[in-house]
């Protein structure tokens, strides 16, 4: 793990000793040095990159406490977190108000500032482990999405069942109507085949020429659903079905 960083300090002297820390520790990288805290702020914009800053509290223009409220306004509030350095312990709490990762209070040694940058190396270890995590659990629950392959010209097109509106039935051919398309996939097989690859709790075959998914019904009345502005009828043949359907959302 390598964690990018920046020091941010008004004394030169004491910005060059964290910026030497910063090198001596092998993983941390030093991405930038700054003497005030607005110059430091065009870096942490425009750098997606940097994770840390080491930034002293008292300083001209714009303290160190201003600068990571700004931080905690943004978009880089979750990724970029601070340790602060300062000669005055009687900020500490003020340092915590804005959620800094560690406080070091001037003079402090090597042996201290190790200390703060492991945990700063333990917070993005357990925060990159988490952002792992939910990717994996957003991809589990992707795969686990039911889906089809549907013969569309020359190649097969991978469909969400979800995304099913309707199905309309055209002798050899039927069109599939999509939620995230207008225009229907057209595939070389028959209604009753299709019907057979579909969860049958999420469709609905309503008329010979027509199977919709139950999900996308806005309004049905005794001989007809409403999907979208579309109206299908229901024929005498599945009217059984329809109504067990209905009679199972009638309050």
């Amino acid at each position: 793990m390598s964690i990018n960083c920046i020091a941010v300090d008004d004394e030169p002297a004491a910005l060059e000793l964290i910026a030497s820390y910063i090198q001596q520790t092998p993983y941390l990288h030093l991405a930038g040095s700054y003497n005030n805290a607005i110059s430091a702020l065009k870096e942490i914009h425009e750098n997606p990159s940097l994770s840390l800053i080491f930034l002293d509290i008292r300083m001209a223009d714009l303290s160190g406490i201003e600068l990571a409220r700004i931080i905690g306004q943004s978009d880089k509030k979750k990724n970029v977190r601070i340790i602060f350095t300062t000669a005055y312990d009687q900020y500490a709490l003020e340092g915590f108000k804005v959620d800094a990762l560690d406080y070091l209070v001037k003079p402090f040694s090597y042996v201290d500032f190790s200390k703060a940058a492991e945990k700063a190396k333990d917070y993005f270890y357990m925060y990159e482990n988490s952002l792992q995590s939910a990717t994996f659990e957003t991809r589990l629950a992707q795969d686990q999405r039911p889906y089809i392959y549907l013969k569309v010209e020359h190649q097969l097109v991978k469909t969400d069942v979800d995304d099913i509106l309707y199905i309309e039935g055209l002798k050899d051919y039927v069109k599939v109507y999509l939620r995230s398309t207008e225009k229907p996939l057209l595939t070389l097989t028959s209604l009753k085949r299709l019907q057979e690859k579909l969860p049958a709790e999420m469709f609905l075959r309503l008329h010979r020429s027509f199977i919709v998914a139950t999900a996308a019904i806005k309004s049905a009345n005794k001989t007809s659903v409403q999907i979208n502005d579309i109206t299908i009828p229901v024929s005498e043949q599945f009217k059984e079905d329809f109504n067990n359907f209905l009679n199972k959302w009638v309050l």
